[in-house]
């Protein structure tokens, strides 16, 4: 017999395959409202969801290429702001997709799990329309510029192991945004047009918000190692070799790293081993 949770991972899996993020909101509604019923009823989800084909949902644009094969522009030329907003558009398109993909994927975990990536998904929806909206503002719209895959890569790498997820998606490649963000925002300052200094105001808020992010995707890993009797910083650094994660590139800002929930001991390891 399905439960309120199951019918809840459902509907992120609809959420999930639909194409545009008008599709994708209103599934993230009907997952909000889903979830209050689950709330209501508490039990389990141990239903095991055939994994369709063609996930995720994505519209027809942006072409996608290789990370290597994107071409960049300067700031001070006509594409630049575009080009960058239009990148970090992109992580948050997928961010949503990586959060929903959390939600139907793996069963059998506490209810505060659902409720918590559905948050991140909400966010992210959020982040994704206030840059789509200075895109517009500029005479842009999202699909207009190439894009890479790099944060649905590794979604799809540790599809088998939610250690693996939360340890290499919201603590790594998502904790990488809370270093790059403060350098753009340097960038973005010292050109100074008023649609620059909007994005300055835009990327504050997705910097508040990521670090919720990551504080999540670390409580859960740190949940996941002490149910399974791992040591996580050992553990993270098994993660990282096995998936061939990125390798971290210092400075990291570490005052929001620390309000994400990294230890000091696990930064200085960290620094020890990162790219300068």
């Amino acid at each position: 017999m399905s439960t309120a949770l199951d019918a809840l991972r459902l509907l992120a899996l609809e959420a999930l395959r639909g194409q545009t993020i008008e599709h994708k909101k209103s599934g993230l509604q009907r997952c909000l409202a889903q979830l209050a019923r689950a709330q209501t009823w508490p039990a389990s989800s141990s239903l095991d969801i055939p994994e369709p084909q063609n996930l995720p949902g994505r519209p027809a644009r942006p072409q996608l290429q290789a990370h290597r094969d994107i071409p960049s522009a300067s700031l001070y030329t006509k594409e630049g702001l575009p080009r960058l907003l239009h990148s970090v558009a992109h992580i948050e398109f997928n961010a949503i997709n990586l959060a929903l993909d959390a939600v139907w994927r793996f069963k059998a975990m506490p209810l505060a799990f659902y409720a918590d990536w559905l948050q991140i998904a909400m966010e992210e929806a959020t982040h994704f329309s206030l840059l789509e909206n200075l895109l517009s503002e500029l005479g842009y719209r999202y699909g207009d510029f190439p894009a890479h895959t790099g944060l649905w890569d590794m979604t799809e790498k540790t599809k088998a192991d939610i250690t693996a997820r939360m340890a290499l998606v919201p603590r790594t490649l998502e904790a990488r945004g809370l270093d790059a963000t403060p350098p753009m925002q340097a960038k973005l300052r010292k050109l100074g047009t008023p649609m620059a200094l909007q994005a300055v105001a835009v990327l504050d808020i997705i910097l508040r918000d990521e670090i919720g992010h990551v504080r999540i995707g670390n409580y859960w890993y740190g949940w996941l190692c002490a149910r399974q009797g791992l040591d996580p910083v050992a553990h993270y650094a098994h993660l990282i070799q096995t998936y061939q994660a990125p390798r971290l590139r210092a400075p990291f800002n570490q005052s929001a790293r620390l309000a994400a929930g990294f230890s000091p001991e696990e930064l200085a390891q960290l620094s020890q081993t990162a790219m300068h």
